[in-house]
């Protein structure tokens, strides 16, 4: 496949990525990509066409700006990734509980697919459900915090980095495959230390496939950095689906796992069991191929049933822990590929790079691929109540609040909910960031809010840990803002 084909669309390019420079009627634009530096398209504005992907050896620098503005983009969009898997994740638990209701006897008869789904995945939220709070509620977890709908960061995750880096599995390994998430950062670290080729896949499969890094192609005193997403934008090299590969090692990150099974489960998104679908197909791993993952201990669980596992959930071969090295001896069977037929038209929307896949294969074989039960929420998780912060309408007269101090890792909804416990009913919030400093937000309420009382109230007042700051940036006058 070529290398354009795992690339996001041009109009997709331009509206978030562009920088445009207008010097007249051949006006040119360069795109600077998520995927990696060292990629980029132009566009002549005389003849109004792409010319083709053009590939350097060399990467071209990307300024302090282009790397905020994409670390900006991959926080929103995570974010709204949590949202999303937060709403399954109650519809899955709300579907549970309403099978078995008195006024359900026919228990899932008549329910559609995607009910079905959600229904038959309720047990594996309960489980994520349980160890999330109980890393929150004994603190055992690191930023960034609350470690829900991720997989989650926790203290010692560089102690069990290091155990797993003694696996002789590991040290003989020359290509390591490690998830992007925060815990299993000191993973890929120790693989760039140790003079292996690091895959690391895109966030959320979003704008490519994987992203490949040496330590012998980076400069001088960014190996740290190159080990986080904003690092692998800047300094990793894109790969396509036929790009030569042979991963000797995966490591994945996981939720919970059980030490006895091998059986694992990750945050409910699906990419893990994706990727390794995607190396099957490629021919870049086998069933010998050894996945690890690193967790705390109060990550393992025992009542993980296997019969309840699907033919594209991933076992892992060994855990490690901040105190131990356990090998599962697992019997759970690898998946041999990517099971269309699971694959959701939802999910398939998303990533561009498995619809290219499943085109090329389609045309190759003369034969249509099979396509899963839509991921549509059920209709109870539709007929919960919305918060009316989301459907008022923009009178442009509505007061707001400038707050400040915040902690790194607030969120738009923490400010909500925060705002939303003195009774104020917010219109919309939007947070600044700029690399790590401290971020800063503007919250619009609904006209009419006792703004000054709220002011007052949000001053000085606490919120994940810090103290924030507030003043009003703006109050209504007579009917203007």
């Amino acid at each position: 496949m070529a290398m354009a084909s795992v690339l996001p669309s041009a109009e997709l390019l331009f509206s978030r990525a562009g920088r445009i420079c207008k010097t007249g009627p051949s006006c040119s634009v360069v795109l600077s990509l998520p995927t990696s530096s060292s990629t980029y398209l132009s566009f002549s504005s005389r003849n109004a066409h792409l010319h083709p992907l053009r590939m350097h050896a060399q990467p071209i620098s990307m300024s302090e700006s282009d790397v905020a503005a994409l670390e900006v983009e991959r926080l929103r969009l995570d974010e709204e990734a949590r949202a999303r898997m937060m709403q399954i994740a109650e519809a899955a638990e709300d579907v549970e509980s309403k099978k078995d209701s008195p006024s359900d006897a026919d228990g899932d008869r008549g329910a559609s697919e995607g009910e079905k789904e959600e229904n038959s995945s309720a047990w594996k939220w309960r489980i994520r459900r349980r160890i999330w709070d109980l890393m929150e509620s004994e603190n055992i977890a690191a930023h960034p915090r609350p470690v829900h709908h991720r997989i989650p960061n926790f203290l010692g995750a560089g102690a069990a980095a290091s155990k797993l880096s003694s696996l002789p599995a590991f040290q003989a390994a020359k290509c390591v495959k490690v998830n992007p998430d925060t815990p299993q950062k000191q993973v890929r670290y120790l693989t760039l230390q140790g003079n292996k080729k690091l895959l690391t896949p895109q966030p959320r499969l979003r704008t490519g496939f994987f992203s490949e890094l040496e330590a012998s192609e980076l400069p001088p005193g960014v190996m740290a950095e190159a080990c986080t997403p904003a690092g692998v934008a800047k300094y990793g090299k894109p790969l396509g689906l036929d790009a030569k590969l042979k991963v000797d090692l995966i490591v994945i990150g996981s939720v919970a796992v059980n030490p006895k099974t091998g059986a694992r489960l990750g945050k409910g998104e699906g990419f893990a069991e994706l990727e390794y679908g995607m190396l099957r197909h490629m021919g870049a791993i086998d069933d010998s191929t050894l996945v690890v993952t690193s967790v705390h201990d109060k990550q393992l669980v025992d009542d993980i049933p296997t019969e309840k596992l699907k033919a594209h959930d991933v076992p892992v071969d060994v855990i490690c822990t901040p105190t131990h090295i356990i090998h599962t001896n697992t019997t759970i069977p690898k998946p041999k590929g990517i099971y269309w037929e699971l694959l959701s038209p939802e999910k398939l929307g998303q990533i561009l790079v498995l619809r290219q896949l499943k085109k090329q294969i389609e045309e190759q074989t003369g034969t249509k691929l099979p396509t899963g039960p839509s991921e549509k929420l059920p209709p109870t998780a539709q007929r919960k109540p919305m918060r009316q912060s989301i459907v008022y309408e923009r009178t442009g007269n509505e007061p707001c609040i400038f707050v400040w101090n915040l902690d790194i890792s607030t969120t738009w909804r923490d400010l909500r909910d925060h705002a939303s416990k003195e009774g104020a009913e917010v219109v919309r919030v939007n947070i600044f960031r700029k690399g790590n400093s401290r971020p800063m937000a503007r919250i619009l309420f609904k006209e009419g809010t006792e703004i000054e009382n709220l002011v007052n109230a949000l001053d000085k007042s606490e919120l994940r840990g810090s103290m924030i700051r507030a003043k009003v940036n703006s109050v209504p006058t007579d009917g203007k803002s």
